[in-house]
């Protein structure tokens, strides 16, 4: 079989929130694989550049111009080689040269071709028989902070986590539910509420912190119990959003408060217990490892996970993992450009106690390969929605690969309470 690479094609397409970004064709002598590269809002100031200085036409222009003429005639079998290769074109640390999105797009649809030319499914390709546990799906019901405009929560998502489910289909399902409840009881809490949507889909309302904490809560509960199994409440804080540098402070403008790091640590510490809180995502600014450190170590039973702390970033998790920062770590691959990067923190994360967390971008794609990497590299939650197209394009994704998998798939194993 050769997966030798005869041609790579770049265009320009959207995004789910319009904005323009690019989309890689990787066509071998016998396979075809397809990426296009999501966007995030809120960003860590350690991931890649996303794209050349002028943008997509000049990403566009360097997949032609330079990247192609030395990828083609490569076997898309070697995965380590073609990423390394990217990285030796680009020759910075963060891709601004040719563009994190640009290497990551190319690095997915690579081995999406490979696959296809095995004909595997991406999962199998990468994962091996081993692949055959299903995530939790973490879904975000009420957004805030960046993600909203207008009178909204501080803090950034409120999050729902089907940890007691026995199927991933039970699982989503159960997300869409308490999704629903949840507009109903914003209806009856607020007669303005209009229905609106953040890019995630969750909703947008006019209410405080404490307020959202109360409607999830109560929603999870409500359902749960129906359904039989438990459904943990979790938070994104997305706290580098709120921290201002001069001031040594987080600022909470709807609350009309300031908190000192000692009070940030206080105060999460208190939503954790009160709430009963299974996730809490970016509770401190992205430089703050020691009170990563601390949180970590004063709460039992639930993940504190770094997204612009770590920034999917090998080296910044390790520097986690010596101070005992965090216990789980978001994995983006387009914040580092490559499959092999992103491998890699896994890696890291695995050997040392860390769960991996698969997560999209709020300004995503319907490309669905994070559903297949979730999978194959074996990570216990996937963070991708709830209802909004871009996201249901990777619940129903995997859907489909559980029922692919029959009596082999199985829910991962994920201790949170």
């Amino acid at each position: 079989m050769s997966t030798a690479i005869e041609d790579i094609i770049a265009r320009k397409v959207f995004n789910g929130r319009g904005e323009e970004t690019i989309e890689v064709d990787v066509i071998t002598t016998s396979g075809f694989g397809r990426a296009s590269a999501p966007a995030g809002k809120s960003r860590g100031k350690a991931e890649v550049v996303y794209y050349p200085q002028d943008g997509v036409d000049q990403a566009l222009k360097k997949v032609e111009e330079i990247i192609a003429p030395e990828l083609v005639g490569l076997n898309a079998d070697f995965q380590e080689e073609m990423d390394k290769t990217l990285h030796e074109i680009d020759g910075s640390k963060d891709f601004r040269v040719i563009g994190g999105n640009t290497a990551f797009a190319i690095s997915l649809a690579t081995v999406e071709a490979a696959a296809n030319s095995y004909g595997v499914l991406l999962f199998q390709f990468l994962g091996g028989h081993v692949a055959h546990e299903l995530p939790f799906p973490l879904g975000n019901t009420i957004s805030g902070g960046l993600h909203t405009h207008g009178k909204s929560p501080d803090i950034q998502e409120f999050l729902v986590l089907p940890h007691g489910a026995e199927s991933f289909f039970e699982a989503a399902a159960a997300n869409v539910q308490i999704h629903r409840r949840i507009g109903e009881m914003l209806r009856k809490k607020d007669k303005f509420f209009n229905e609106g949507k953040s890019d995630e889909g969750a909703w947008s309302a006019n209410i405080g912190n404490s307020e959202a904490l109360d409607v999830v809560t109560r929603a999870c509960e409500e359902r749960g119990s129906e359904f039989g199994f438990e459904c943990g409440v979790g938070i994104d804080v997305a706290a580098s959003s709120l921290w201002n540098g001069k001031e040594k402070k987080y600022v909470y403008r709807r609350e009309k408060k300031k908190r000192n790091s000692g009070e940030q640590l206080e105060f999460i510490l208190d939503l954790v217990k009160k709430y009963h809180l299974v996730y809490v995502e970016d509770p401190f600014h992205e430089e703050d490892f020691g009170s990563f450190a601390e949180l970590t170590k004063k709460v039992k039973n639930c993940l504190i996970c770094g997204d612009d702390l770590f920034t999917t970033s090998s080296e910044r998790l390790s520097r986690g993992v010596k101070m005992h920062a965090a216990n789980a770590v978001i994995i983006k691959v387009n914040q580092v450009g490559t499959i092999t990067d992103a491998w890699e923190t896994i890696e890291t994360a695995r050997r040392n106690g860390y769960l991996p967390v698969m997560a999209h971008r709020s300004g995503d794609t319907c490309d669905w390969h994070i559903a297949h990497l979730a999978v194959a590299f074996r990570c216990p939650v996937i963070k991708t929605g709830i209802v909004e197209g871009t996201r249901i394009a990777k619940i129903n994704e995997l859907i489909r690969i559980e029922e692919f998998l029959g009596d082999r798939a199985k829910m991962a194993e994920l201790k949170v309470a």
